[in-house]
């Protein structure tokens, strides 16, 4: 399916539950859509059902509470992650839906998403966002401290050039930590050249996304890639 086609599909899903913003799930079947290298998610309903959505992405797993009312989900005790069997997996899944149900009785409580665990790599995050005036626009950073403290972001209009997107990457503060610091490799600069490209085009694509953080991305050393890990779009 043709990837605008796609996304279009998921949005109107879910508008029509009357939401703004989309599961985790949801946003990574954007992301796929757009060529993303998303750590593939699926929505469970029942315990059943997430033990053999784990068996067939293949343990070690990662489950989370899936609400559109805990946003918040390590605050209400619904992530587990590094699942490694079906007896771990059926624990993991009564014990997040009383977790959640505990944080928030009222809650709206879709089930749980599985996804594949991806080992750590370094962090950073690709955004987006609706600016007033100019439209959208594509931020990058590294994650974790680099940007929730020290702010350590670059921006630009969408949709974006591949010259762009090296200059985001290269203008950062933190550009060194992706060269290779202290003897640790070079990150694969050219996978988040490529992500970006991706995100500049879905936020041209679709002006109606209000925010967009796709947060953390693991990239690895040169020429292993990057992967997606977590995902967030908010809808104007």
């Amino acid at each position: 399916m043709d990837p605008k086609a796609r996304a279009e599909e998921i949005f109107r899903a879910v508008r029509e539950e009357g939401r703004k913003e989309l599961m985790e799930h949801e946003a990574k079947g954007v992301l796929e859509a757009y060529g993303f290298p998303v750590n593939t998610t699926r929505l469970a309903r029942s315990r059943e059902e997430a033990v053999r959505l784990a068996e067939e992405l293949g343990y070690p797993v990662n489950l989370k509470i899936c609400s559109p009312d805990i946003l918040h989900k390590s605050d209400a005790g619904g992530v587990r992650v590094g699942l490694s069997g079906r007896e771990e997996v059926e624990r993991a899944f009564e014990e997040v839906m009383a977790n959640a149900r505990a944080y928030r009785p009222n809650a709206r409580i879709l089930g749980v998403t599985l996804s594949q665990y991806v080992p750590q790599g370094t962090e950073v995050i690709i955004g987006g966002l609706k600016d007033p005036t100019f439209g959208p626009v594509v931020m990058f950073g590294l994650g974790g401290i680099w940007v929730e403290v020290l702010k350590d972001v670059s921006f630009r209009l969408a949709p974006l050039e591949r010259v762009d997107a090296e200059e985001m990457i290269q203008e950062i503060k933190g550009f060194p930590v992706l060269q290779g610091l202290r003897g640790k490799p070079k990150a694969d600069l050219s996978a988040l050249v490529d992500m970006l490209l991706r995100a500049g085009r879905l936020l041209s694509d679709f002006p109606e996304i209000a925010e967009m953080d796709i947060n953390p991305i693991f990239v690895f050393e040169e020429g292993k890639g990057a992967k997606a890990v977590d995902a967030r779009i908010i809808l104007s």
